[in-house]
C-alpha cells in the first residue's frame, strides 16, 4: 500500500500489517471460543435421587 505525500512515496510496513491482521483474527477467535464455552451446558442425566439418598444412609449405618 503506497501513500502519496509531498511528492514522495511512503511505503507502509507490510510486516506490521500482517502481524496486526493475525492478532485481530486471534482476538476474534478467542472471543468466539470464550462465548461458546460460556454457552456450553452440562449433560443432564436421569438420576434417581431417592436411590442415592438410600445409598448414603446405608453407608452411614
Amino acid at each position: 500500500m503506497r501513500l502519496f505525500h509531498k511528492k514522495h512515496y511512503i511505503t507502509m510496513g507490510v510486516t506490521e500489517l500482517k502481524r496486526k491482521g493475525r492478532k485481530n483474527k486471534a482476538t476474534a477467535n478467542n472471543r468466539v471460543a470464550r462465548i461458546k464455552n460460556l454457552l456450553r451446558k452440562p449433560i443432564v442425566r436421569n438420576v434417581d435421587v431417592e436411590a442415592i439418598k438410600a445409598e448414603f444412609d446405608a453407608k452411614k449405618n
